[in-house]
């Protein structure tokens, strides 16, 4: 089934001649069907290749998709056109009212600023706190913005690797009931590149923590942490 997105998005194109089956928002309003509404919060700079990478995927699913893309108001993009964002992206305020069946916060490029000096700091804590608190069903945070979530939900801290860290590791799934590991096997490869990492101890702390994705430990006990799932609470 399609993703359902503007039909002058720039996305578009590279889907279609991929052979990905969008939607434009004309055809869309001739079906009689209720799609799953995804908000993608996109806080990388290369703000239109992200959205490809992202939809790309969504375009797997066998259900239709809407999506709604958001940026942060408190920060000015000098890799995106104002254009591209004032025509595709709403921003917090536009959207707080509003209920979606799930959420995507990506990375960002400022994994060695504390949290606190990141510009849209207060505003991603106030967009995680409208997702966490029933306008969300589910939440997926990946890479930066999964430490972000287990920092402001847990007070959990990141730390500065001695470099950056890269390569295909052997991971395993210590919480296997998370939706998030579902289908996946008991030890499985992942390509993390990173120059940020949480201790295992403080992970450990919070049983709720557990249910974000751990690498197995192979650096004086320390795991990588670089998608995780937050679910709204039944």
């Amino acid at each position: 089934m399609p993703i359902k997105i503007p039909s002058d998005l720039p996305a578009r194109t590279a889907l279609e001649k991929e052979n990905i089956f969008v939607m434009t928002e004309d055809r869309a309003r001739t079906q009689d069907i209720r799609p799953l509404e995804i908000a993608i919060v996109n806080l990388m700079p290369t703000k239109i290749a992200t959205e490809t990478q992202i939809l790309r995927l969504l375009g797997n699913t066998p259900l239709q998709v809407n999506i709604t893309l958001l940026r942060t108001a408190e920060h000015v993009s000098k890799n995106t056109p104002l254009e591209h964002l004032e025509r595709f992206y709403k921003t917090f305020d536009e959207i707080r009212d509003l209920h979606f069946d799930g959420m995507i916060v990506t990375g960002a490029p400022v994994e060695h600023l504390p949290f606190e000096q990141v510009d849209y700091w207060e505003e991603l804590m106030r967009i995680m706190n409208f997702a966490s608190t029933g306008h969300v069903f589910s939440t997926l945070y990946i890479c930066w913005a999964a430490m972000a979530a287990l920092y402001h939900f847990y007070g959990i801290p990141k730390h500065d690797l001695p470099s950056k860290r890269f390569g295909v590791f052997e991971c395993s799934v210590l919480e296997p009931t998370s939706n998030l590991f579902r289908g996946f096997d008991d030890v499985f490869y992942a390509p993390p590149y990173r120059g940020i990492n949480q201790r295992r101890s403080a992970r450990s702390r919070t049983h709720r923590a557990g249910r974000f994705q751990r690498s197995r430990p192979d650096n004086g006990g320390e795991q990588g942490s670089y998608a995780g799932l937050h679910d709204r609470a039944p």
